[in-house]
């Protein structure tokens, strides 16, 4: 079983955005009220978020998530990655680096725009990331086992110390490390590439679940990745043609195309109805995702 929770389903500067007074942003139904667009994911034992924006340490307590085997980046834009640096709670906690799949530029980005954690000599306590780069081509994901466990010392930062994963299993998983049936999890993902105008970005296939978003061209090679889909979630910004993101009605007609058994719009703006609204004038099978909804497959 696949289940994916929508973590937030807005766009860039979210919903409500800062200083409006439209209708949308005065809306007081709470699924017109979208964070930046995340997406956690429940696929062969392992808990993967898709993106980690400006919004990451609400999503995480409001949705409860206390753990993260891997973290896959779409691409390199704020609000898909400005809240890595928050990731430092779940190393502390687990005593583990987060790994971390993208594409070589948008580990680039990341080297720059979070330089301090690259440094040769670090600040105590900056996020600890274990970076994989990925392209189109299908990946596997495992539990997240580090080679190092990190040991805080107040005052240093973590000294990093060699641990095995027979050391790491009778310590998280005791029970089924002492009957010797302990074997790590693993997922196969298939990326699904695209164009967020110019930008090369990935969405991501979880079994019966693709979830694609910021981008506003799929290559007609790629179409065969999404065949046979229960659910397809999509992007879709406004009504009319936008420079970098799926119009309403070029995303009803990919949606249409793919032809899955629910489809579901994400990276929603104000310019679009409200929930109610826009519900009404959509196809049976196609609906606008909303923060906290969850999917299973």
């Amino acid at each position: 079983m696949t289940r994916l929770t929508f973590l937030g389903t807005g766009t860039s500067q979210g919903v409500p955005m800062i200083g409006c007074d439209c209708s949308i942003c005065r809306s007081t139904d709470p699924k017109d009220k979208r964070l930046r667009s995340s997406a956690f994911v429940e696929y062969g034992g392992l808990k993967i978020l898709v993106d980690a924006g400006p919004d990451f340490r609400t999503q995480m307590l409001r949705a409860g998530i206390r753990h993260v085997d891997a973290i896959l980046l779409t691409h390199n834009h704020k609000d898909h990655t400005g809240g890595l640096d928050d990731v430092r709670a779940f190393n502390y906690i687990e005593k583990a680096p987060i790994r971390i799949y993208c594409e070589k530029y948008v580990e680039d980005s990341l080297r720059k725009e979070y330089s301090y954690a690259f440094a040769e000599h670090r600040y105590p306590g900056v996020p600890e990331w274990q970076i994989t780069n990925i392209d189109e081509h299908p990946f596997t994901v495992s539990e997240n086992i580090p080679s190092r466990k990190l040991l805080w010392i107040d005052g240093k930062g973590y000294e990093k110390i060699p641990v095995s994963a027979e050391e790491w299993a009778a310590e998280h998983h005791p029970e089924e490390a002492f009957k010797g049936s302990y074997r790590p999890k693993q997922a196969e993902i298939i990326p699904i590439r695209g164009k967020h105008f110019t930008l090369p970005v990935l969405g991501y296939r979880f079994g019966s679940i693709a979830y694609l978003t910021d981008m506003n061209f799929i290559p007609e090679s790629e179409f065969q990745k999404l065949e046979g889909l229960d659910h397809f979630i999509i992007n879709c910004v406004r009504r009319g043609k936008h420079i970098s993101h799926f119009s309403l009605e070029e995303a009803v007609e990919v949606a249409g195309r793919v032809g899955a058994r629910h489809s579901w719009l994400t990276h929603l703006s104000h310019q679009l109805p409200r929930y109610e609204d826009l519900c009404k004038e959509l196809p049976e099978n196609i609906r606008p995702a909303y923060d906290g909804l969850a999917i299973e497959a």
